[in-house]
């Protein structure tokens, strides 16, 4: 009986070796490929915004337009709120850098002073518009995160002035005509797809700008009344303008489509 038992058991373990040796292997499974979204900023683009501003310009009096001046140059200053709007196109390149061109211009309410302090009078002065044409340059810190420079050229309108100064008995009044002045613009800012907050917005980026731009000095004619009679007399005021704005925009690119385009690593 020993002698069976045994023999079943020698059987039994040479089959079992058999059959574990006839198993192939376990087939090895490659995890897939890490896969990253892969966007196009080449194409159109329209935007819209608003921000805040401010203005500085030096001042002085002269006798008549490029004439002898008769005070020293005085710093003059002011702020307020503006909209934006404008068109641009960007071309993608070198794999992480976007460069383009652009347009736009600002309308606003960016007010201060200015002053004759020979007469000692003063008036209003408002930057009504501005408008720019450049290019920007941009590396994708993100796929979807845009950070640029840009400059190019600058023109500005600007209000007319009506000075005045109260004194015993009268006022003493100055007026100045509104003007243009070119110029101009350095700037820089960050652009990002609104995905990035979690929203779906295909398309639909934000931007944020800083912009300085100067211009030349020009020589505002005056007209000044005295308060006591003796006729108009004539001086120019003039004004060297610099201005810095900060705004954010809503922007639309047309070539963003829906989802991004998948790309291997």
């Amino acid at each position: 009986m020993k002698k069976v038992l045994l023999a079943l058991t020698a059987l039994a373990a040479v089959t079992g070796s058999a059959s574990a040796a006839d198993l192939g292997a376990r087939p090895y499974a490659k995890a897939p490929m890490a896969v990253a979204p892969a966007y196009n900023w080449t194409g159109f683009y329209i935007f819209g915004g608003g921000g805040a501003g401010l203005w500085a310009a030096d001042s002085n009096v002269q006798t008549a337009p490029g004439a002898v001046a008769i005070t020293r140059d005085q710093r003059l200053g002011g702020s307020g709120w503006f909209g934006t709007v404008g068109i641009g196109y960007d071309w993608q390149f070198n794999g992480r850098w976007v460069a383009g061109v652009f347009a736009d211009g600002q309308f606003g309410d960016i007010r201060g002073s200015l002053s004759d302090p020979f007469f000692g009078t003063e008036g209003r002065e408002k930057l009504k518009t501005s408008y720019a044409a450049g290019v920007r340059l941009g590396y994708l810190v993100a796929p979807n995160v845009l950070s640029y420079v840009n400059g190019g050229y600058s023109g500005s309108e600007w209000s007319g002035t009506t000075q005045s100064f109260i004194v015993p008995g009268g006022v003493n009044v100055a007026t100045t005509g509104s003007f243009q002045r070119n110029g101009w613009f350095i700037g820089g800012g960050v652009e990002n797809n609104l995905d990035i907050f979690g929203i779906t917005a295909p398309g639909w980026f934000m931007k944020t700008e800083y912009r300085s731009a100067f211009y030349d000095r020009i020589a505002l004619p005056e007209t000044f009344v005295p308060a006591f009679g003796g006729g108009a007399t004539g001086t120019a005021a003039t004004f060297k303008p610099w201005t810095q704005t900060i705004s954010t925009s809503l922007v639309y690119r047309f070539n963003w489509g829906g989802a991004p385009v998948a790309a291997r690593y």
